[in-house]
């Protein structure tokens, strides 16, 4: 090879734009420095359901975040107390208030997510819900603006509506999302595990709307082994890209287990996408085919075509609710995970199958339009979601169960994933929660951890910070 080609090799390699007859230097890799860690409550609430802890569910969105120079955080204590805290950047102390109300069942699904409402400064938390009522409460407008005192007279009372809103009594998976307008939005499901839809709610500032459902539960998917006529979308996340468009990935979860190999797994099947570009009023598939709007008749369904990017029967115990994330260009990025067919072409027990054979893989779409999915190589040695992060040059960070961090570099195209992190002395639980806000803003990995723990004796809870690549 002359001098002239290797020269255009590793220019494209390194990802570099340069003038003639000036250099740039490459972006940096994926790294993580562990700067900090806090102590946020010594004896938080623990019990293990569905194979999770209620405190560390990594569906939550969000149970940690950052805004305007403070960091939020809100978990169950010992007691059953709802409660949040909140620090500056990079203090080591919380200040931490219980708001009135307590988890009242042990149900690792009844997460606490919160959320902000930039045009008006408050902080929302949805709490303890599971295929039933929901409690909400938020704070006084301008508390997140201001700095005002901390206290518990910030918030108002707690209800079981978005004050006033009902919106179903099958209520399940808050997600709060911020517009780019500063309206703040509530995803969740209707319904139960395998009839569910999902939909969407609004908050102007004022009042909160119910924008209505845009997935459906009808029609019939048919495996190799049987056909199943109801199910629900199991969302990857829900999130808006620097453009302003809206992604999803997400699961199919069918109701009957007819279409299973076996009993003992689980019937998610296929990965799919689709996105909205009129802030979730209408959903579009990946070729810009219209298949859903929102509060109408026309629900995205499993019947639609153009929806699955990534095929999978249900006989891999394929994971929902994993993890996604958007790049600084704005593509999607995706976390799934399964039992790859390599191990077999049955699993028949999705725990322990997941265990002892379960991988994580990258999805992304690529910048000339297509997708690209890579396998992680490190066991998952665990049967719960990998949290996808991303830096300021959209490095790539798996924060796997037990608190371990594998990453991976955009110049590589996304293929030199290596473990950075292994979580040793952690004693983390399993799945862990991450500030989604703070990668690519601050520079700072944020992840909030449970110590494993047994039957139902509280254990600590913590916050580690890793810097990343400035």
């Amino acid at each position: 090879m002359d001098m002239r080609r290797r020269t255009l090799l590793a220019t494209a390699l390194l990802g570099a734009v340069a003038a003639p007859g000036t250099a740039r230097a490459a972006d940096p890799g994926p790294s993580v420095t562990l700067t900090g860690s806090t102590l946020l409550d010594a004896r938080a609430v623990y019990f293990v359901s569905y194979d999770g802890l209620v405190n560390n569910n990594a569906f939550q969105k969000n149970g940690l975040l950052t805004y305007k120079g403070h960091q939020y955080a809100a978990w169950y204590t010992a007691d059953r107390s709802a409660v949040v805290a909140r620090r500056t950047l990079g203090a080591s102390n919380w200040s931490t208030l219980t708001l009135a109300h307590r988890l009242k069942s042990d149900d690792s699904h009844n997460v606490i997510s919160m959320g902000v409402s930039k045009t008006d400064g408050r902080l929302h938390l949805n709490m303890d819900s599971h295929s039933d009522g929901f409690f909400y409460v938020k704070s006084a407008a301008g508390l997140l603006d201001n700095a005002p005192a901390w206290t518990s007279a910030a918030f108002g009372s707690v209800g079981t509506t978005l004050d006033g809103l009902a919106l179903t009594s099958q209520f399940t998976y808050p997600q709060f999302i911020a517009t780019p307008e500063g309206r703040l939005q509530l995803s969740y499901r209707a319904g139960i595990s395998g009839n569910g839809r999902n939909a969407l709610a609004e908050y102007d500032g004022s009042s909160w709307t119910a924008l209505g459902e845009w997935s459906g539960s009808t029609g019939t998917y048919t495996s190799e082994h049987g056909s199943s006529t109801a199910r629900n979308m199991y969302l990857h996340g829900i999130d808006y890209d620097t453009n302003g468009r809206l992604h999803s990935f997400f699961t199919w979860r069918e109701q009957s287990a007819s279409v299973m190999c076996d009993s003992g797994g689980i019937t998610n099947h296929d990965t799919g996408y689709v996105y909205s570009t009129d802030r979730g009023r209408t959903w579009r598939n990946d070729a810009g085919t219209l298949v859903g709007t929102t509060g109408g008749s026309d629900r995205v369904a499993v019947t639609d075509t153009g929806l699955v990017i990534d095929p999978l029967n249900p006989d891999h115990s394929l994971m929902n609710q994993e993890s996604q994330a958007t790049d600084s260009t704005g593509l999607p990025h995706a976390i799934i995970s399964y039992v790859p067919g390599r191990f077999g072409q049955c699993t028949t027990n999705y725990v322990t199958d997941r265990t002892a054979n379960g991988r994580a893989f990258h999805l992304r779409k690529n910048a000339s339009g297509g997708w690209t999915k890579t396998e992680i190589p490190i066991a998952l040695n665990s049967s719960q979601r990998t949290k996808l992060a991303l830096d300021r040059y959209d490095n790539a960070y798996a924060i796997m169960p037990f608190g371990r961090i594998a990453a991976a570099s955009k110049s590589s195209g996304y293929t030199d994933w290596k473990l950075l992190y292994d979580g040793g002395g952690l004693n983390a639980f399993g799945e862990v929660v991450i500030d989604e806000t703070r990668a690519g803003q601050d520079g700072v990995l944020s992840v909030m951890y449970q110590e494993k723990s047994s039957g139902t004796t509280p254990s600590a809870l913590h916050v580690l910070d890793f810097g990343l690549p400035a």
